[in-house]
């Protein structure tokens, strides 16, 4: 009599403050954000997906039976708590002096999932075998299995096996093979880690830990399990540079889309692009960037119409270092500053054919270099631009309304940076982003009109306003503008870049001691910019803009189709 006081006491005390199991929680979750390239591939996500809810009968009978195989293979049996299962587990552990096995059933696991929190304590395990015990009384077997298969989280923010199978496969639940089956019956015990998009190992090979399972269960031969085995080929993953991107094009989303409702954003990112600004750069960097001390780099792509960004790499490896060069690092731009510099001129008046003296040039003890440019005593505006001309881009900077006139232009390009007041600027000792220094190049390209670079284009399937576009160049000037640095390319220090049977314009640039170097430009309708040199400022070995930068520009351009490039 004194036991059953005891233990009734005890189940009040295990009680008092259960939930309230007839009222099973719904899924409570952060609203799903899904981004997919411009081809529908998916990109990135956030928060937490949610697939279809899946019938038990519309499953591959596979799956629950892997499933069962390794997690409670006595679930048709038991009553919620299995007494041979945890005297296993308890033997196991005893023998290993650690834990090393666990004797929960499913029923206690959707209990725990349902109702209770992770944490580990002797109050927590008794509660849940409590909820165990009711959730067995109120529904049937079938019932708890499909609960359980549309409610546990296995991996990369995905609840239940439909979201699971459609984020590492592409496929809903109910088409999955077997071997896929066994994958994702093997992601309760550890999701975070076994989950193919954290380590495509592990998860292979606890996948082949779920088929013996289910050959030791007797619901698999030897010989089906050996054919499975062979089966098994995890799709690709997408390329992590697309992180940089992503982390960009999702960056203001709370203000954007204010509320809680799921999301799908379609990018305006080319995945064929972007792979190839991505091989491109990494082989550069391998290669010959490695001989000359280079370490970093970053490209962008956009359309000088529109500002929609289709490719971005904001440095080598976004795993080892997801801080975007092409977004958030402002370095100097050298002379890929210049054509504002003429461009400032052509608005004062000045014409290409214009001359400029090349001469040495003293400014109250300040000596512009030229290099291994030789004066030749007067050249064309033309010419100073297409050969980088230092002391020319001085002299015309002071006849062309001064700095001030610069940087207000620069303002009305969208260009933002920090610009010195003096003549310096004509050499592009202001700081500058990758991206804000490409899409002022845009207005060059497209007529003089202001773009702003965007990268989303349509939130569930309604296509987003377009960002609006202003005149900020006269077209004739621009045109004037783009005569010029097409003849950089064709003549001058971007001949690295030139496209045989292509009209390429653009302008590089090299800053002191040869700590960055750029290229920018474009070719039809696309501007691509790049970017190369060390995050610790550290010089390269005579790494100028019209040498590596050029080259990948060119590669990059070579590979670019599409209406309108």
């Amino acid at each position: 009599m004194w036991g059953g006081v005891v233990l009734a006491g005890l189940v009040l005390a295990l009680a008092w403050d259960l939930p309230r199991p007839d009222a099973m929680p719904e899924a409570t979750r952060r609203p799903a954000v899904t981004l997919v390239a411009a081809d529908g591939t998916l990109l990135a996500t956030q928060g937490d997906l949610y697939g279809e809810r899946v019938r038990l009968r519309d499953l591959p009978p596979h799956l629950p039976a892997a499933l069962l195989a390794v997690e409670d293979r006595r679930f048709r049996s038991h009553f919620g708590i299995d007494p041979v299962g945890l005297a296993r587990a308890a033997l196991a552990n005893w023998r290993a002096g650690e834990v090393v096995q666990g004797g929960s059933t499913v029923t206690q696991q959707l209990a725990k999932n349902l109702f209770l929190t992770p944490a580990r304590s002797f109050r927590r395990k008794a509660q849940e075998a409590l909820l165990a015990l009711w959730l067995e009384r109120r529904f049937s077997k079938d019932e708890l299995l499909e609960i359980y298969l549309n409610r546990v989280y296995l991996g990369a923010g995905a609840f239940g096996v439909d979201a699971a199978s459609r984020l590492y496969f592409g496929i809903p639940a109910r088409r999955l093979a077997l071997w896929q089956s066994a994958l994702l019956a093997g992601l309760p015990k550890a999701p975070s880690r076994y989950n193919p998009r954290a380590s495509p190992d592990l998860a292979v090979s606890r996948a082949a830990e779920v088929l013996e399972a289910m050959v030791a269960a007797g619901v698999l031969s030897q010989a089906a399990m050996e054919a499975e085995l062979g089966r098994i080929r995890l799709p690709p993953q997408t390329r992590t540079g697309a992180g940089y991107f992503a982390d960009w094009a999702l960056e203001d989303l709370a203000e954007a889309f204010p509320g809680n409702g799921d999301l799908t954003l379609r990018a305006t990112l080319d995945p064929r692009l972007q792979a190839v600004a991505e091989a491109r750069l990494e082989a550069l960097l391998a290669g010959p960037g490695a001989r000359a001390g280079v370490t970093q780099g970053a490209v962008i792509a956009l359309e000088a119409a529109s500002g929609a960004v289709r490719a971005m790499v904001g440095g080598r490896d976004y795993r080892a270092s997801p801080f975007n060069r092409a977004t958030d690092a402002r370095r100097q731009p050298g002379s890929a500053f210049k054509p504002l510099i003429y461009l400032a001129a052509l608005e004062h008046g000045f014409s290409p054919e214009d001359l400029v003296a090349d001469g040495p040039l003293s400014l109250g003890g300040w000596s512009p270099g030229n290099g291994a440019w030789r004066p030749r005593g007067e050249i064309t505006l033309e010419e100073a631009l297409a050969h980088s001309v230092n002391t020319a881009a001085v002299r015309v900077l002071l006849r062309a309304g001064g700095p001030g006139a610069a940087v207000a232009l620069a303002g009305r390009l969208g260009l933002a940076g920090r610009f010195p007041n003096d003549a310096s600027l004509a050499l592009g000792t202001g700081e500058v982003t990758l991206l804000d220094l490409a899409a002022a190049y845009a207005a060059f390209a497209n007529g003089g009109l202001r773009v702003a670079p965007y990268g989303l284009a349509a939130a569930n399937g309604a296509a987003l306003p377009r960002r609006a576009v202003a005149r900020v160049v006269a077209p004739e000037q621009a045109a004037a503008l783009r005569r010029m640095l097409e003849a950089v390319v064709a003549r001058g220090t971007g001949r690295a870049a030139a496209l045989p049977g292509r009209v390429v314009a653009g302008k590089t640039g090299t800053t002191q001691d040869y700590r960055d170097a750029w290229f920018i430009g474009w070719v039809g309708g696309l501007v691509i910019g790049v970017w190369l040199g060390n995050d610790d400022a550290r010089p390269m070995a005579e790494v100028a803009g019209g040498s590596l930068p050029a080259r990948l520009f060119r590669e990059v351009a070579e590979q670019a189709a599409g209406p309108g490039r």
